[in-house]
């Protein structure tokens, strides 16, 4: 409270300077005015009536600029449009003041010529005021700006992208904020009108695909990117330049994530722009022809990709929205933001039912199924973690295959719709025990695919997702927070990656098009390399990677591999009418029910080798790797 009054005390004494610094400009303005238009002699004899209309016309001038509220404006945030409401502002006041110089009769009296000494005198005059009264609001924007930038130490010398408004904007925070810690000390621009000018005081560069040299020349330790209305291919190109520098990256916001229009604040880079490349958009208008005013159930609904499901599904209205998990606490947060959705739109058609419960109960399934007649499943619950699984492999088993082998027969046995598997690119060619019982699940949907008369199955298979629970983009981000290391098990690592919408969306539209058996799989992009990912995870949190966030290797962890296949042959993959969606050659299918007996067996296992020889006498492409304790 002392600070905001002492602020507030340092601005009135501030106000009343100007006021008498107006006062006095004014005064002598109009004295060398009515000097030059009539000379000495003239100005020594009229004095007394040329003083009191040069003090009437301070008083006015001050007056005016009171109640216009010119003495609100804060010095240090002044600007074009602030200076020219003052300019405009003093010229009124001089042309009223011209028009009681011609008309009233005292000054009249005064018999000053009226011709070109006049006019001469009075333009003088008049620009003399309307210039000197704004110019001493620069002056303390001038001391005030020079005195943060002394006052600054160890300034960030920063280079901006876009020598434009938005620019011009960073430029002023830096400037006018001294809690701001950055110094511009270039621009860069892919205008060649703008190449090799000067902008806001400063030296304009480019084009952008040179940022690299104009890094190495200025020194350069941190990058503003503000461009408001960049294209995202543009920003993705940007950063691609920037990767091979240890330096900070930050951006102001494009138009379309502009909450106002004075939202101009400068952001760190965006989440999903580590994946470099444009979210992969699918139209899910035939989605919600086919879910509205139906029963569907989610399975997992309270995970990552679970409660997009349900978030996405929800939108299109269904009949019922079922709820299934064996974790409470997520389930409840989804259900309570669903139901929130319900009463702040009143909308009346939806109901959503959370119901708590394992897949692996067969009992559970059944009845869930079996009293809400579900028209469409989305299974999504399962163990995804790959190093937990490899020291718990009896309990993947149970979730991954014997829950999706309970859903899915119980799908047949009353009529569901369609039922579709979340899978995963671990699936193909395993090596942990998380992938190999993802790939017996989708055997069993293709059984059920080639033996139901009653429901149609298919499988969507996709890469790393962006922000899930588990993945690593989570663990860097607390890693980082927590001052670092960041770890990663190896450099070489390369991953897909997609975005929890983009994955969701791809499982409501393999729904759209799954007629039975299909494994689905999104064409996904170029795969990211994980030590890049962390790399761009530290310029986003404005850090340097290696000088204050260092990345250290860890070793491949039990079942991880170096690479993760999406598909296993792409020349036989077929097109969907989506031309990003792609689907698997299928696989002669055999029976899966004594699979599934012989499997139950690793309950009764105590040693994880066994049960994991168990689960490759069975999924035949699956490659044990050993813990190394």
């Amino acid at each position: 409270m002392k600070k905001t009054n002492t602020n507030r005390s340092g601005r009135k004494n501030l106000h009343y300077l100007y006021v008498i610094s107006d006062f006095i400009v004014t005064v002598l303005g109009n004295m060398i005015g009515f000097i030059a238009m009539n000379g000495y002699f003239v100005f020594a004899k009229y004095f007394l009536a040329i003083g009191l209309y040069c003090g009437i016309s301070g008083l006015i001038m001050v007056l005016v600029f009171w109640i216009s509220g010119i003495y609100k404006i804060i010095t240090k945030d002044i600007g074009f449009v602030e200076l020219f409401r003052i300019l405009v502002t003093a010229l009124a006041v001089q042309l009223v003041g011209l028009f009681v110089l011609l008309f009233v009769p005292i000054f009249k009296a005064m018999q000053f010529e009226v011709g070109a000494r006049y006019a001469f005198g009075w333009t003088l005059c008049a620009t003399s005021i309307i210039y000197l009264l704004p110019s001493t609001r620069l002056l303390v924007r001038a001391f005030n700006i020079s005195k943060i930038i002394t006052q600054k130490q160890n300034a960030i010398r920063t280079l901006v992208v876009g020598a434009g408004a938005a620019g011009k904007i960073v430029v002023d925070e830096t400037r006018r904020n001294k809690d701001n810690r950055n110094k511009v000390v270039a621009f860069i621009d892919d205008d060649i009108n703008k190449i090799g000018g000067s902008f806001a005081n400063l030296p304009v560069k480019g084009p952008i695909s040179d940022i690299g040299t104009a890094i190495d020349y200025y020194s350069i330790e941190e990058v503003i990117i503000a461009i408001s209305d960049l294209s995202e291919e543009k920003l993705h190109e940007i950063l691609e330049l920037l990767e091979p520098y240890s330096i900070r990256v930050r951006r102001m916001p494009l138009i379309g994530e502009m909450q106002g229009p004075n939202d101009t604040k400068i952001i760190n880079v965006d989440l999903n722009e580590l994946l470099y490349r444009n979210p992969v958009k699918l139209n899910n208008g035939e989605v919600k022809n086919m879910l509205t005013g139906k029963v569907v159930l989610v399975t997992g609904a309270g995970g990552s990709i679970g409660s997009e499901l349900t978030r996405q599904i929800f939108k299109t209205h269904p009949k019922q929205l079922i709820l299934f998990d064996i974790y409470e606490n997520s389930t409840y947060d989804i259900q309570m933001e669903l139901v929130k959705e319900l009463r702040d739109n009143k909308i009346q058609d939806v109901e959503v039912i959370a119901l708590i419960g394992s897949t692996y109960d067969a009992f559970r399934v059944e009845h869930i199924i079996k009293t809400y007649k579900p028209d469409y499943i989305y299974h999504a619950a399962a163990y995804k973690h790959v190093p937990l699984m490899e020291d718990s492999p009896a309990e993947a088993i149970r979730t991954n295959v014997i829950g999706t082998y309970n859903v899915a027969r119980f799908a047949d046995k009353y009529k569901v719709k369609k039922m579709v598997l979340v899978s995963t690119d671990k699936a193909v060619r395993p090596t942990n025990v998380m992938g190999a019982t993802k790939r017996f699940a989708e055997t069993i949907i293709q059984y059920y695919a080639e033996n139901s008369k009653n429901t149609a199955y298919a499988a969507v298979r996709f890469g790393n997702v962006l922000g899930s629970n588990g993945s690593v983009v989570p663990l860097f981000k607390k890693q980082i927070e927590a001052g670092g290391p960041v770890t990663i098990t190896d450099k070489r690592i390369i991953r897909y990656f997609m975005t929890i919408p983009e994955a969701v969306s791809l499982i409501l539209q393999c729904g759209l098009f799954a007629t039975g058996g299909e494994i689905f799989i999104l064409d996904m992009g170029k795969p990211v390399k994980i030590i890049s990912l962390a790399e761009r995870m530290i310029r986003q949190a404005g850090l340097i990677p290696y000088t204050d966030i260092k990345i250290v290797e860890t070793g491949l962890r039990p079942g991880e591999k170096l690479y993760e296949e999406l598909i296993l042959d792409v020349k036989n993959q077929t097109k969907t009418k989506n031309k990003k969606i792609y689907i698997e050659q299928k696989e002669t299918v055999y029976p899966i029910e004594n699979e599934i007996k012989t499997i139950s067996k690793v309950f009764e296992m105590e040693e994880t080798s066994e049960v994991k020889k168990l689960l490759s006498s069975i999924i035949k492409s699956y490659t044990i790797t050993e813990n190394k304790k």
